[in-house]
């Protein structure tokens, strides 16, 4: 399996737009992290009312303490404070906590949302061709190369005349017919082979 062309140019081309898409990827990495660090700074305010609703249940319950001691009424009195706590700070108290959990599980899920929606998009849109193009080329590799000889060249010279775009052929040879004609083949294969990402092999 060829994963990157061995003609030069080609190559770096391809290395330089696989490290596009990896710079690409991390870029949504850090972005998905920042935008989840950002909600998640919310949970502060729902720690605040939950610490709140803590010191109002632990203040009735020092008063009730407080009281407890008193004659006749002590015990009755503590009791209602600490059930007053438990009902006015503790609900607080359990509110705040319910909040921060929603909170961090809300920037939780938008975070991985802002990553994985564009990074699905982009990867939909680039691995498909990328892995057409390792494809391609292993399959070329296993079809153009082998033992160079005179009928081998003469047949890959025309298939380069009589399957590639002009413009590319015109860049290896400036009469691509009149060199298949006169048995000038090495140019001819020299496009081919350039062609699927391969350096030409030597005789």
């Amino acid at each position: 399996m060829k994963l990157y062309p061995e003609v030069a140019d080609r190559r770096r081309e391809r290395i330089a737009r696989d490290v596009a898409v990896l710079l690409m990827l991390l870029f949504l990495i850090w972005m998905g992290r920042s935008v989840y660090q950002r909600i998640d700074s919310i949970t502060v305010l729902a720690t605040g009312v939950s610490s709140a609703g803590e010191s109002v249940q632990t203040g009735f319950g020092a008063v009730a303490g407080a009281v407890e001691s008193v004659p006749v009424i002590g015990d009755n009195l503590a009791s209602a404070l600490q059930s007053s706590g438990e009902a006015t700070g503790g609900n607080v108290a359990d509110l705040g906590a319910q909040g921060a959990e929603s909170i961090h599980r809300a920037a939780l899920l938008i975070g991985l949302l802002t990553f994985l929606i564009p990074a699905i998009l982009l990867l939909g849109l680039t691995l498909p061709d990328r892995m057409r193009g390792i494809r391609q080329m292993s399959l070329a590799g296993q079809f153009l190369e082998g033992e160079r000889s005179p009928e081998r060249d003469r047949i890959l010279a025309m298939r380069a005349v009589f399957n590639l775009d002009v413009d590319h052929l015109l860049e290896y040879s400036a009469d691509p017919v009149g060199d298949l004609i006169a048995g000038r083949h090495d140019q001819l294969i020299e496009a081919l082979f350039a062609e699927a990402g391969l350096a030409t092999p030597t005789r």
